[in-house]
């Protein structure tokens, strides 16, 4: 009898377990794109102005963060005048393009929670520490506070130039990169 408790026991442990890692970060909602005023979205490192109409879907929550979180890897200028729009949300600063900092989806960002840390990106080969000093935000988008560019999918990284630098990409593969990142 005690061998059946022991099996029960450990099939229903085992599929509570793979209930949990099999949730998901779903869709918050969404938003509809407008067209920016003209001159009033900047395309620096390819940047994507929103669409007119164009269905954009928010997240308020990333994927789990794990040891090896896989995320993708994008560009942004945090100098003032870049295409990352204005100063940094955790210090209200701008950044130089050669400092690696980064700014995390709305979930990874945690309101804040993560300001000021590093964190440890893993890409081509390579890895690099970098400074969390901003959002990517996953639930709002094409307007002026955000540059009139789309809400960030809930699994952006959005990296200066440093960075890219640092993992020893090609600049002109500089944009989209899968990695994986730890805390």
């Amino acid at each position: 009898m005690k061998r059946f408790h022991f099996i029960l026991f450990f099939s229903l442990l085992t599929a509570t377990s793979i209930q949990i890692n099999a949730q998901t970060c779903k869709p918050s909602g969404g938003i509809r794109g407008r067209k920016p005023p003209p001159g009033e979205c900047n395309k620096e490192n390819d940047s994507d102005c929103c669409v007119q109409g164009k269905f954009y879907t928010t997240y308020t929550c990333s994927p789990t963060v794990t040891s090896a979180t896989s995320a993708k890897l994008t560009i942004n200028s945090f100098q003032k005048g870049g295409d990352g729009g204005g100063p940094s949300e955790c210090d209200n600063q701008y950044h130089s393009d050669d400092t690696p900092v980064v700014a995390l989806s709305t979930g990874w960002y945690k309101g804040g929670d993560r300001c000021h840390k590093f964190i440890t990106i893993n890409g081509n080969g390579r890895s690099v520490k970098a400074k969390v000093v901003d959002e990517c935000d996953s639930t709002m988008g094409c307007d002026a506070d955000h540059d009139y560019q789309p809400p960030c999918p809930n699994n952006i990284v959005d990296a200066s130039k440093a960075v890219w630098k640092a993992l020893g990409v090609s600049q002109d593969n500089w944009g989209d990169l899968d990695i994986t990142w730890s805390e």
